[in-house]
């Protein structure tokens, strides 16, 4: 079972920025895909980000120009960098990992809260 674990939240002020880290058990780069996504108290669940196992990376229209997704492969670590942070951005934020197989492997999720 390939274990997914995020950290790197924490309390914020707005217009600081924060750098999540998604380390899992297995190589990333045996991953189809990893992704970021957010989900606010008592909200659903959304896309961040995305970075391919070819590199290429997508991110949502609410983060672009903010957000940047990055992955070193020889740490197994995916990467989120959020600058510019707003209040809005405030969510637990989960990294989930792709497999060729069609398997999702989620991690537990690291809290981000942006205010005073």
């Amino acid at each position: 079972q390939v274990q997914v674990e995020e950290s790197g939240g924490g309390l914020v002020q707005p217009g600081e920025s924060l750098r999540l880290s998604c380390t899992t058990s297995a190589s990333i780069s045996n991953f189809v895909a990893m992704h970021w996504y957010r989900q606010p108290s008592g909200e659903q669940r959304t896309l961040v980000a995305t970075i391919l196992r070819g590199g290429a990376t997508s991110h949502a229209d609410s983060v672009k120009g903010r957000f940047t997704i990055s992955r070193d492969n020889a740490k197994n670590t995916v990467y989120l960098d959020m600058t510019n942070l707003k209040t809005e951005d405030t969510a637990t934020y989960y990294c989930r990992a792709r497999a060729t197989d069609g398997a999702n492997y989620w991690g537990k999720g690291t809290p981000v809260t942006v205010g005073s």
